[in-house]
């Protein structure tokens, strides 16, 4: 009996985000509706992880027991892989490597609220980047490219690679849209955050904050410092002034956001 009591809160916050993330209910069936998603959630994955670290965008269009590329390339799947591409060609979500290292969307709003620079073209100077990493910053600031072109920039897959995974944490870099290759398959359209977003000069760590836990429903500060790559300590004093002004609750390790009255 004391497993199954165990168990409850468990299954408890299970469902209760099931509810959150759109997994139940109405499926996500259109590119527009999937903005709206992202914009509710503030943050999520492509493809759900092997842990719950947030949201998916797979889920919320499939639902919580398909398996995403089970059977191939099927009709969900072809949705969610063109939409990484579409919903920040038109605004609506920023993608690219970021929650867990994983392909990840963000709102507009909270994008703006944990983007690290002032809004221009130079914001990669003022990070502490690779050669390869500042070389393609510098080379977006001209003119969106396709990852082809850049890794022919680069001359090297593997340093590309390490190079716009940088970028991709940093919020600097997102894709917008789709090019056309010579081998018949599109490549991504890569251009600087700032071109495609409006950010620099709205950065809001505790409405992040607030939103991460509006999300995640039950978190650690430990949790909210990796998904957004602060010190656990700055998460930590983030969290706790929320629970000063009344926005959440704690039981000394783990966090739980508030119902407004």
């Amino acid at each position: 009996m004391k497993a199954n009591a165990d168990r409850a809160p468990y299954d408890e916050l299970a469902s209760d985000r099931a509810t959150r993330w759109w997994v139940r209910g109405n499926r996500v069936g259109s590119v527009q509706r999937a903005g709206k998603f992202v914009d509710d959630v503030g943050f999520a994955l492509l493809f759900p992880a092997p842990r719950p670290i947030g949201p998916s965008l797979w889920e919320a269009v499939a639902g919580e027991d398909a398996e995403p590329f089970g059977g191939g390339m099927g009709e969900d799947e072809q949705k969610v892989w063109g939409w990484k591409d579409e919903l920040p060609r038109r605004g609506l979500a920023w993608y690219g490597a970021y929650l867990g290292g994983r392909g990840s969307f963000l709102s507009p709003a909270l994008l703006a609220a944990i983007y690290p620079g002032a809004g221009e073209l130079d914001d990669h100077e003022h990070l502490d980047l690779s050669p390869g990493a500042h070389e393609i910053a510098g080379a977006l600031a001209t003119e969106p490219l396709s990852s082809a072109a850049l890794r022919l920039i680069l001359g090297d897959k593997n340093k590309y690679q390490r190079a716009i995974g940088e970028l991709q944490r940093n919020l600097l870099v997102t894709t917008a849209g789709v090019q056309e290759s010579s081998n018949g398959w599109p490549a991504a359209l890569l251009t600087l955050t700032c071109e495609q977003f409006d950010v620099g000069g709205r950065r809001d760590h505790s409405r992040a904050t607030l939103q991460y836990l509006d999300t995640m429903l039950d978190a650690s500060a430990a949790e909210l410092a990796r998904a957004f790559r602060w010190s656990p300590a700055r998460a930590r004093e983030l969290l706790d002034q929320l629970v000063d002004t009344d926005r959440a609750t704690s039981d000394g390790s783990r966090y739980r956001p508030l119902s407004p009255p």
